[in-house]
């Protein structure tokens, strides 16, 4: 009888556990499913070497016009982009107000919980992985497409919101604007356990401070573009605090004072302002008793979000958020 040596067999029995424990913390709540109508997403195989063996879809309007902006969805574990776009109207949105959507889709072959693989130092250094898969799908997108190339902005949730920050931090000229929904911050995990870990409790910051992590990528000095970090109060699968994290990492990042703020008070909770006026600003949307997820203001029981749970009525919507910031 054949037998694994005993130290390799305790690797796969810790790879097994930790399998389990993101099954349990990623597990979706039990929703019906509607059938909702959802855009005819184009799939493309040649946009580059892909070494981060992702899939490519988009959507543009026919009649799209040159010079259009092009907005990237990356989306959170267990979800597709045809889920999440079905719930939050993001292609809605880009129909009416002329842009191109991007969005990469992770595989169950690389990631069991088709999550991003943000937690793994070589999926997201510059110029490897699945960070320079989603890097040569935006340039093939803008070129496809003929986007504005100036105007590149970016949006992920959950674990797709941990791999758009590690996209800004090494590509910061490369986007206009970008929002992380529920992620994590830059360099706070190095494997799948530390994620976990991360997660659950709330990341420990580098002896350097948070912002280390983004700075210390490139000995240039860089401009970081307008970002946004948006948590819910009661999320149970990422700890708030590794929001509070990410806006201490990228306010020390960009050189801004944390101590000057603007705090508003909306009847969905808290909205926090750091930067100065015509600079590129820092924005915290602190949304009270939402769980983990995307926030979406409903207007109708048609807009419920069923069949994505991770797509959740909230008192403001960030897609119609996220324009008014960007500009679209």
């Amino acid at each position: 009888m054949f037998r694994f040596p005993k130290s390799l067999s305790k690797v796969l029995r810790t790879q097994r556990k930790i399998s389990k424990l993101f099954e349990v913390k990623v597990r979706a709540p039990r929703r019906k499913a509607v059938r909702t109508t959802n855009a005819i997403f184009e799939m493309t195989s040649k946009f580059g070497s892909n070494p981060g063996r992702l899939l490519m879809k988009s959507f543009a309007a026919q009649d799209l016009l040159p010079k259009s902006p092009l907005v990237v969805v990356l989306h959170g574990c267990r979800q597709t982009p045809e889920s999440f776009d079905a719930a939050s109207g993001i292609t809605r949105l880009a129909k009416a107000r002329g842009f191109a959507v991007l969005f990469p889709q992770q595989t169950a072959s690389n990631n069991p919980h088709r999550c991003f693989n943000w937690f793994r130092p070589s999926a997201v250094a510059r110029d490897r992985g699945e960070l320079l898969s989603i890097k040569q799908m935006i340039a093939h997108a803008c070129s496809k497409h003929r986007c504005n190339r100036s105007r590149v902005f970016i949006v992920g949730l959950s674990a797709g919101g941990a791999m758009a920050a590690a996209l800004v931090a090494n590509y910061p000229d490369t986007f206009a604007g970008a929002a992380f929904v529920a992620g994590m911050p830059v360099g706070s995990a190095r494997d799948a356990l530390s994620a976990l870990g991360a997660m659950n409790r709330g990341a420990t910051a580098p002896s350097s401070g948070w912002g280390s992590n983004v700075t210390g990528l490139s000995d240039l000095k860089r401009s970081y573009p307008p970002i946004s970090v948006w948590q819910g109060t009661l999320d149970t699968v990422v700890n708030p605090k590794n929001a509070d994290a990410m806006l201490e990492q990228w306010l020390q990042a960009s050189n801004v004072d944390p101590l000057i703020q603007r705090t508003e008070t909306k009847s969905w909770g808290t909205r926090r302002t750091w930067g100065a006026k015509g600079s590129n600003p820092i924005v915290s949307y602190s949304i009270k008793g939402m769980g983990h997820g995307f926030p979406v203001k409903r207007t109708s029981r048609k807009s419920s979000g069923a069949g994505d749970p991770y797509v959740l009525a909230a008192g403001v919507s960030a897609p119609l958020e996220l324009m008014h910031l960007w500009g679209i």
